[in-house]
């Protein structure tokens, strides 16, 4: 019996006070504790406190790495922090949190034996668009004009700007990636749902207005976070006929206050309640055929009666808002079009337009701006600017690409939560092409919506790629 507890009983007698083991394990761990509480109150920093926080959370992706897409999300809309980086740019939780989930499934796979892409045809298109971009940098600045001032930190901001495109189409691959079947989706969606949906409560009611500040970011009040709201909302309203009762109650009362917000409370905000129109009309097209020969007919009619316009122009704000945004916008882009014309197969490179825009004195009306800051607001005008024809027309191959993937599952997925999220992303991927016309919603420009923008279009991005998911997915039971 002495034998069986020996090792038992020489562990236990190693702590016994007067043994000589105790100094050997004690005093050097007392020493060492000690040593760093010393350290860190001379030196105190909130990174040892994030350090170690940030292993944790990097081991547990590793093992789950799914997990970090509903994070992704919770990050975007409910964590603020801003991160200086030396310049005119600020980052962000959630635009760190994307290369950073991207890189930790490359160690995960690359440790597995087996990194591999979901096969899809926007893959080619994104991809290229994003080698674009770095071969525009690169002819940018070898062709740079001797005569317009360049810092040389500028290489930071077009590098920034070329990584919140390299981020969003991470973003769109992280879920295209990391999602195996329309389960996962779906706890994407409740996530976004459930936090938006509280979020959206909080913005349109005026007495919750303190407890909103204090628990949001930015994107809540950007037009992306808005479409995607009633995209995901409509769509499961419209073709999920699974949904419980109180699910249906839940999503409705979603879908009011975005209609509220958008309609009611931004409706100077073009670009919030176009992108909500546009993405419910989608939905109701797909949902509804019958109706689409009234909606066009009746679209038709309006505009050959001349009522059509008058009444958009209208709720816009008229020549009110014309005067003020409008007009000086269009004098903007016709600024931005004529410096890239430099170089229009390739652009000026990432961000470039706007050294060459702010070189001469900007005229409109009777402003006259000396040193003008110019944004063209417009995504498809950056796009030529930043990337010329050749990124403009990959971006385009790749929406042409998108848009056929979304019409060949719609017909696989007719119904259930999968075919509700099909039709979903359908109206959320064309009300993002058209707020782009806007403003750089959608890929935005480092000096105007830049990073704290960005927080809510890769929401969008994140949620898009949830097609290609779909696409690869193993068939798996339907979710309610």
């Amino acid at each position: 019996m002495s034998q069986g507890y020996g090792p038992a009983l020489m562990l236990a007698r190693s702590w016994v006070p007067g043994t000589r083991a105790r100094p050997l394990t004690i005093l050097p761990l007392t020493a060492g504790i000690l040593l760093l509480a010393w350290y860190v109150g001379r030196n105190p920093s909130i990174i040892y406190v994030v350090a170690p926080l940030a292993v944790a959370v990097s081991l547990a992706l590793l093992r789950r790495p799914w997990l970090g897409l509903p994070a992704l999300i919770v990050l975007a809309l409910a964590v603020h922090v801003s991160i200086g980086t030396g310049t005119e740019v600020q980052l962000n939780l959630a635009a760190l949190a994307v290369p950073a989930l991207f890189g930790l499934w490359l160690l995960g796979a690359a440790l597995r034996g087996h990194i591999a892409m979901p096969p899809s045809p926007v893959n080619p298109p994104l991809f290229l668009f994003l080698l674009a971009g770095l071969l525009s940098l690169g002819i940018g600045i070898g062709t740079w004009d001797p005569l317009i001032p360049r810092r040389p930190s500028f290489i930071v901001v077009q590098l920034a700007q070329w990584a919140i495109f390299a981020f969003s189409a991470i973003a769109f691959w992280l879920t295209a990636i990391l999602v195996r079947d329309a389960r996962w989706l779906q706890r994407m969606v409740v996530t976004f749902v459930l936090i938006g949906g509280l979020l959206a409560l909080l913005r349109v009611f005026p007495p919750l207005q303190p407890v909103f500040s204090q628990v949001t970011t930015g994107a809540v009040d950007r037009a992306p976070f808005w479409l995607l709201l009633s995209a995901l909302s409509g769509g499961q309203l419209l073709f999920n006929r699974r949904l419980r009762l109180w699910q249906s109650g839940f999503l409705t009362a979603t879908l009011v206050l975005s209609l509220y917000y958008a309609f009611f409370l931004e409706r100077e905000g073009a670009s919030t309640w176009g992108g909500v129109a546009v993405a419910l009309i989608v939905l109701v097209w797909l949902r509804f055929r019958r109706l689409r020969t009234p909606m066009v007919a009746t679209i038709l009619a309006l505009g050959v009666l001349g009522l059509l316009f008058p009444v958009l122009w209208d709720f816009a704000g008229g020549d009110e808002e014309w005067v003020i945004s409008g007009g000086s916008r269009y004098t903007l882009i016709e600024r931005v079009v004529t410096v890239t014309m430099r170089n229009p197969i390739t652009g000026l490179g990432p961000a470039a337009y706007r050294l060459y825009a702010n070189a001469e004195p900007l005229l409109y009306g009777r402003a006259f701006w000396v040193a003008p800051e110019v944004n063209s607001h417009n995504n498809y005008v950056d796009l030529f600017a930043h990337g010329g024809l050749v990124g403009l027309a990959l971006f385009g191959w790749f929406a042409v690409e998108y848009a056929l993937l979304g019409v060949r599952l719609l017909r696989r997925y007719r119904d259930g939560f999968a075919g509700a999220y099909v039709a979903s992303m359908l109206a959320a991927g064309a009300a993002s092409l058209v707020i782009m016309l806007l403003a750089d919603w959608m890929l935005p420009f480092v000096y105007n919506i830049g990073f704290n923008g960005f927080q809510a279009s890769v929401l969008v991005w994140l949620f898009l790629g949830g097609l290609v998911a779909l696409d690869n997915a193993a068939p798996a039971a339907e979710c309610r």
